[in-house]
């Protein structure tokens, strides 16, 4: 199985126009080199464990981090903003952060790149 940091990455570089560079020390993606929508932390400050960082629809923080707090976490600077915690240990369903990181990705995404993300996706 691949690494967490790998399968994150290879995901996010799935997505049409997105650029990988480091942002705070971390592997950050952004689409057109200009909004960030994700971010991997080996590890970060207190939290000792692999996990993402990321855009999500209103609402899907408070949804997730309800239901399931034992993989989803408010996380810090950016949780304020709605963004999504995902601890990437224990086992990585690979449809579920597919899924997480895809809506990350339509969050940011400028109408016409995800208009036509949604065609290619739907072809």
């Amino acid at each position: 199985m691949a690494s967490a940091e790998t399968l994150v990455r290879s995901i996010c570089r799935s997505f049409p126009e997105v650029e990988e560079r480091p942002s705070h020390g971390h592997p950050a993606w952004f689409v057109r080199g200009k909004k960030q929508f994700a971010a991997f932390h080996a590890t970060h400050h207190d939290v000792l464990r692999p996990h993402l960082w990321c855009a999500a629809p209103r609402g899907a923080q408070e949804a997730l981090v309800a239901a399931y707090p034992e993989r989803y976490f408010r996380p810090p600077y950016v949780g304020h903003r709605g963004w999504l915690g995902l601890y990437l240990d224990g086992g990585i369903d690979q449809h579920e952060l597919q899924g997480v990181l895809t809506e990350a990705y339509r969050a940011v995404c400028p109408p016409g790149l995800l208009a036509r993300f949604d065609e290619d996706a739907r072809a």
